[in-house]
């Protein structure tokens, strides 16, 4: 069983939590994960331990406000700009000087954002996998999807959205349908991706909305797609051809980000856990192959 040690990092008042799996075998890099949400703990992100028993360390950590990093209730403390912080003091905290790096989701347009603005040299190569460029449209892909769903689950999505019962069974339970042929298509869902929707932070709402159909919060505006060919380090796209981040979506980073690779496999929004051994396996073999490149 590989060796894993937790621990935090200081980070403006707060702390960082992190966990370390595995250790790197000769020529292998570690691999860092930027989970998704936003506001959602790292958990349903560890079947990437399975890269750990090939001999390559894998490192998570929970976003300051999720899971195990506690951070404050006040909404304006929360932002984008925030968020690269805390994974460049990571990097730092941890003594990384080379590493990979895999965002999910949200954790992949804050890989994307982190790449654009700050342009890190101790990053060798990143996945990303099933995360939007651009904010707006992937609120319009989600609103077409919705639209596609049968008209009763349509009418309570929508019903509950004007009347904001989020928490209404009828909502609830049209939710469900939206999500097990967009979000994980798994049931039931494994322990690990039940535990960090189980445990969701309230800066999913800051930062997101009430809904994954609900596009308020501050990334409602948030659009990197005009400089995607600023990212220069070799790039792996994967995504799920049923995917709430759509093929129309990622086909765009597959267009702009030069000589990025892409894979589209069957699957939804979860398609590291939904197809565990083939993704896993993708991941592996491009780490592998820009190691051999360095």
């Amino acid at each position: 069983m590989a060796k894993i040690t937790e621990g935090t990092i200081p980070f403006k008042g707060y702390q960082t939590w992190f966990r370390r799996v595995g250790a790197c075998e000769a020529g292998k890099i570690p691999l860092l994960v930027v989970n998704g949400g936003p506001g959602f703990p790292h958990n349903y992100m560890q079947s990437l331990d399975d890269l750990a028993a090939k001999g390559r360390e894998v490192i998570y950590y929970d976003q300051i406000g999720c899971g195990n990093s506690p951070g404050p209730d006040a909404a304006d403390f929360y932002s984008v700009a925030l968020f690269k912080e805390e994974l460049a003091n990571v990097i730092a905290g941890l003594g990384l000087k080379e590493l990979h790096i895999l965002g999910q989701s949200w954790g992949g347009m804050l890989l994307m954002d982190y790449l654009i603005t700050e342009k890190p040299q101790d990053v060798k190569s990143v996945v990303i996998s099933s995360s939007p460029a651009s904010f707006p449209v992937f609120a319009d892909e989600i609103n077409r999807l919705v639209n596609w769903l049968p008209p009763d689950v349509i009418a309570a999505i929508e019903k509950g959205i004007k009347e904001e019962k989020y928490d209404d069974p009828a909502f609830l339970a049209a939710s469900d349908v939206y999500y097990s042929r967009h979000v994980v298509n798994l049931d039931p869902l494994p322990n690990f991706v039940a535990y960090s929707f189980e445990h969701q932070s309230k800066v999913y709402v800051i930062m997101q909305g009430y809904t994954e159909f609900m596009a308020i919060g501050k990334l409602k505006d948030w659009d990197v797609s005009g400089r995607l060919h600023e990212i220069t380090v070799p790039t792996l796209l994967v995504s799920g051809v049923s995917d709430e981040v759509t093929p129309l979506l990622v086909k765009e980073e597959y267009d702009r980000i030069p000589n990025a690779e892409w894979h589209l496999l069957p699957g939804a929004h979860l398609i590291h856990v939904e197809k565990r051994d083939t993704y896993n396996r993708l991941v592996e073999t491009f780490l592998t192959k820009q190691e051999a490149a360095l």
